[in-house]
């Protein structure tokens, strides 16, 4: 992926720019802002703050366009409230505005120019001159660095990959040597700690896996064998102290595996425990959409779109199903494709049929 640094090193380095920094020239509000290094802030030309040395000093034409270079907007000059006069400019930041509100759902060339009024041909060329990439870069590029804050903040590898919108390992792996310097699973492990215990059992589908903090359940898991579980686990969260043994959880974590194993087992139809699961606020509507599925029905993708209230985030709504870590606990094995056919599951495709129907063989009897 370009770096604007490597495609713009005339606005980099143009004199005149730090000039109008220096005098703090106002005509110059919104026709370009500087970013310094030492600080990761960016400002408006007339920011009253003092001025840094010029080797610390980067210039864009957009304020998204210092963003995407992981610059903060300055709280005394506020950069991004300055409108330009220059309407290519003003095209572009709406380009980035539409973009960035929309990232649940990736937004085409087509559906740009619709809500902006203009030709593709036109937007894609006025994008580039002024950003020196295509809103296709960009929109991978705020993806990654949305990817790389959600783990830096604490969240999983897995979590991050698939709010960022990612929807599977493959095309963030194929960005990550050249923009995070290392894997993402190396990259994750900064991430906080947390304090974890976890059992295994049998079950019909297998094996079980259920694992917890204090607060309450964080992973349910179905999978062929112990050690692939709880592989998985220690590959969720890497950076957590994790155990099979606590005097402390162990005797609500034994409670909460006899309760999935009873619903396994078609005694409690409904599967109500306390969670304690990283998510974002929209990963958590659609979970709680999910919770509110009757057992033994289903919903398809668009049904849970439509029921947040976010119709066109079809994508996204599937991608949160696929990053839930909590099998059963958070239903989405009775979430489908419209077409009825069953689409994904992160325990296998055997297991949510086999789910399906011993929940609706259990309405029957």
């Amino acid at each position: 992926m370009l770096e604007l640094s490597a495609v713009m090193p005339s606005l980099m380095n143009n004199p005149e720019m730090w000039n109008a920094v220096l005098a703090r020239d106002a005509s110059r509000d919104g026709s370009f802002v500087f970013a310094v290094r030492s600080t990761g802030i960016y400002c408006r030309p007339s920011c009253p703050a003092r001025r840094p040395r010029r080797e610390q000093v980067s210039f864009f034409q957009v304020p998204e366009a210092a963003e995407r270079e992981g610059f903060r907007a300055c709280r005394r000059c506020h950069p991004r409230r300055i409108q330009s006069v220059d309407p290519r400019i003003e095209l572009v930041r709406r380009i980035c505005h539409a973009i960035d509100e929309h990232d649940e759902e990736p937004q085409t060339l087509k559906t740009l120019s619709e809500q902006t009024g203009v030709s593709a041909h036109h937007l894609q060329r006025t994008f580039k001159e002024v950003m020196g990439i295509t809103p296709r870069h960009y929109a991978e590029s705020k993806r990654l660095n949305q990817f790389k804050s959600k783990v830096k903040n604490g969240a999983s590898v897995t979590d991050a990959m698939y709010d960022a919108g990612y929807g599977s390992s493959r095309s963030l792996y194929e960005q990550s040597s050249a923009r995070l310097g290392m894997t993402p699973a190396t990259y994750g492990r900064g991430g906080r700690g947390m304090r974890i215990i976890y059992t295994t059992a049998a079950c019909k589908l297998g094996r079980l896996l259920v694992a917890a903090t204090e607060r309450g359940v964080c992973s349910v898991a179905l999978g062929d064998s112990d050690a692939q579980l709880v592989s998985a686990l220690f590959a969720e969260y890497p950076n957590a102290s994790i155990d099979s043994k606590d005097t402390t959880i162990s005797p609500s974590l034994n409670l909460w595996l006899h309760d999935v194993l009873e619903h396994l087992d078609g005694k409690t139809p409904r599967l109500d425990l306390p969670v304690d699961l990283q998510a974002t606020a929209f990963q958590l509507r659609v979970w709680e959409e999910l919770r509110r599925i009757p057992f033994g029905t289903t919903r398809s993708y668009q049904e849970i779109a439509e029921a947040i209230g976010k119709p066109k985030a079809v994508r996204a709504v599937a991608r949160a199903c696929a990053s839930n870590h909590a099998a059963l606990v958070i239903p989405c094995h009775r979430v489908i494709r419209g077409d009825k056919s069953l689409g994904g599951y992160r325990w296998g495709l055997q297991r949510k049929e086999k789910l399906l129907k011993q929940e609706r063989d259990s309405l029957i009897h």
